[in-house]
């Protein structure tokens, strides 16, 4: 159960946020109504996702798998649920993105360069970051340095956004039940 309300203070940005929320995701995202009960953190929040939205030096197929490892390494329901949706916006094989809490147990699914950024992404998301000069010299050679950098900031940018979600109690709002994840043969 959320430690906020979900019934933020009726300020035009909170109204105008909800109305862009229904419209761009179908509802109001439950994260938004938590934080509308600060402006200011709700601006800069926004204002930080919408120059992310902009960024695109790595894979998005590579970004949507490091977001989603990190989110499952902290265990934000939210995230997860939001992610699977997100990941069939993208296009991505949902049946892939459900095995991403697993992925060590299914890298057959998983190409050599997933797999270096999930790697990448739990190492990042541990308390007590673990990154190798291995693992990112692997990456950088195989990304590149800009393309790196913008996957360092997206791990860092959700386990800033997990985390909230967490400690502010938010769970899965439904979002993953309008994807159709279809059956292993």
């Amino acid at each position: 159960m959320a430690r906020v309300s979900l019934t933020p203070p009726g300020t035009l940005l909170n109204r105008l946020g909800a109305w862009y929320s229904r419209r761009t995701y179908g509802k109001v995202l439950d994260p938004g109504l938590a934080l509308g009960h600060n402006s200011r953190v709700l601006m800069s929040f926004v204002r930080h996702e919408r120059t992310v939205a902009g960024w695109n030096r790595l894979d998005p197929g590579l970004k949507h798998l490091a977001v989603m490892v990190s989110a499952a390494r902290i265990n934000c329901s939210w995230c997860m649920d939001f992610g699977q949706w997100a990941a069939g916006e993208l296009g991505l094989p949902l049946e892939r993105t459900a095995l991403v809490p697993q992925w060590r147990e299914h890298r057959a699914e998983f190409t050599e360069v997933e797999q270096l950024v999930m790697e990448y992404a739990e190492a990042m998301t541990e308390t007590e970051p673990c990154v190798t000069d291995e693992l990112a010299a692997a990456l950088v050679a195989r990304l590149g340095e800009p393309a790196f950098v913008e996957l360092t900031a997206m791990v860092a940018l959700e386990n800033y956004r997990s985390r909230i979600n967490s400690a502010l109690g938010l769970t899965s709002q439904g979002f993953s039940d309008s994807c159709e994840i279809p059956a292993r043969a």
